[in-house]
């Protein structure tokens, strides 16, 4: 992030109040860290239904009290979200149920958190006159095989149509997708590294071709405090960021051990999209970064907008038919990044 960038976001952040959604999970975790440490907002909220997980962000947390403020509630409850939120100038939504099997096995659950919690959030956002909303998005969502998937395309397609009711409202709301977030919970490096250390007999993968897109978790919370000043409402924001090969993950972190492919997991894809090809009209390519803006018509944001962030970067439309995919990204770890990658996970 270059010096004047970061100019704007401490301008945007000064004396701002933001509520994080699901704000002790791994995201909401790295999130705080850094506005709590280069920005000076008023106040951060954490918004989550675990009082133990919020006990022990407190506690690491603890030279913050005067500016961290933590409440125990869930997306899926309305009023509580709402109460949460006055006088709350941006949302961070980043509160999802987001295992795959998990979610094949309890479908309602899901859509219950996934899709009417992202309508809580917007309905919320607009009764208490919210400046912004970003919603934290996948890439399991475009062209989705799972129901997670599913239900956060619904949430996408919720973020991006609430721009519609805002009316003369200030809110806006857009959506920030990328991939597999490296040092996350549920990440594939804990488990491998686990695996290496206990001297297991193989490492399993799912399918020797399978491709995913990768980022950090410092790459995340740039790339969403980035999207923050320059969305103008609407827009699905998208990183570039490199590709990598499980099967090149799995022997960078276990050289020694033999890989074993145990078969695809329900609702898995062997390689994931971010960008797809029916979005090809769509989608604007920036320097690092794509815009999917939305084919709804705004009252209040004309799509030539599109073009041009509120940041001043300029993008250019892509030629029809294209797409942005794990397996035919540019873009690849060699081995020297994933074994950064490894370590610092």
């Amino acid at each position: 992030m270059n010096s004047q960038t970061q100019e704007k976001i401490a301008g945007y952040l000064e004396g701002k109040t933001i509520l994080v959604t699901g704000g002790t999970g791994s995201f909401g975790n790295r999130f705080v860290r850094t506005v709590l440490e280069n920005y000076h907002p008023r106040k951060v909220i954490i918004y989550s239904r675990d009082e133990l997980k919020q006990y022990e962000m407190a506690s690491r947390f603890e030279k913050y009290t005067k500016q961290i403020r933590f409440f125990i509630g869930d997306v899926r409850d309305r009023d509580r979200l709402c109460l949460a939120t006055r006088g709350v100038d941006i949302i961070v939504h980043a509160a999802a149920l987001k295992q795959v099997p998990a979610a094949e096995y309890n479908p309602m659950e899901c859509i219950k958190t996934n899709v009417m919690g992202a309508e809580n959030v917007i309905e919320c956002a607009l009764q208490n006159n919210i400046d912004k909303v970003i919603a934290l998005s996948t890439d399991k969502a475009a062209n989705p095989i799972n129901l997670y998937g599913a239900t956060k395309l619904c949430s996408d397609k919720l973020f991006t149509a609430a721009n519609n009711l805002s009316g003369d409202r200030r809110t806006r709301f857009s959506v920030v997708r990328y991939g597999n977030v490296s040092g996350s919970r549920g990440s594939v490096v804990p488990l491998f590294k686990k695996m290496r250390d206990e001297g297991a007999a193989f490492i399993p993968v799912t399918n020797t071709k399978m491709t995913r897109f990768w980022i950090t978790l410092d790459q995340g919370v740039d790339f969403v405090l980035q999207s923050l000043v320059r969305m103008h409402g609407g827009e699905t924001f998208v990183p570039k960021i490199p590709s990598i090969r499980i099967v090149d993950l799995a022997k960078t972190i276990a050289p020694e051990i033999p890989i074993k492919e145990i078969g695809i997991r329900p609702g898995e894809k062997i390689h994931e999209v971010m960008c797809p090809r029916d979005d090809s009209g769509h989608i604007i390519e920036f320097d690092s970064f794509f815009i999917i803006r939305p084919s709804l018509t705004y009252f209040m944001i004309p799509q030539s907008t599109y073009l041009v962030t509120c940041l001043g970067e300029k993008g250019h439309p892509v030629p029809d038919g294209f797409e942005y995919n794990s397996k035919d990204n540019p873009v690849y770890m060699d081995e020297a990044m994933l074994r950064e990658v490894c370590e610092n996970s």
